[in-house]
């Protein structure tokens, strides 16, 4: 396992699963989508509002990566109110 961290990420969709949550998010620089695992179904990530997620990659059979801190970006707060399409 090892470490991953990304900041200016909106949400795009969020899927509950028995045993975890999905959320799809999107990195609006670099247009990167992440599909990232809640396995407490505890997060409450709300769209249009940027965040910083930090959580670690297990690639054990596949690659996930599994949360475990969201925070909002506060850098970049204000500018996540308008749409950039």
């Amino acid at each position: 396992m090892f470490n991953f961290s990304a900041n200016h990420l909106f949400l795009l969709s969020r899927t509950e699963y028995r045993s975890c949550a999905v959320f799809l998010l999107q990195d609006r620089d670099t247009q990167r989508v992440y599909r990232l695992y809640d396995f407490t179904k505890a997060l409450l990530i709300r769209p249009g509002v940027a965040y910083c997620v930090a959580g670690k990659v297990n690639s054990a059979d596949k690659l996930y990566l599994v949360i475990e801190s969201v925070r909002l970006d506060t850098k970049r707060r204000r500018a996540s109110t308008s749409n950039p399409w």
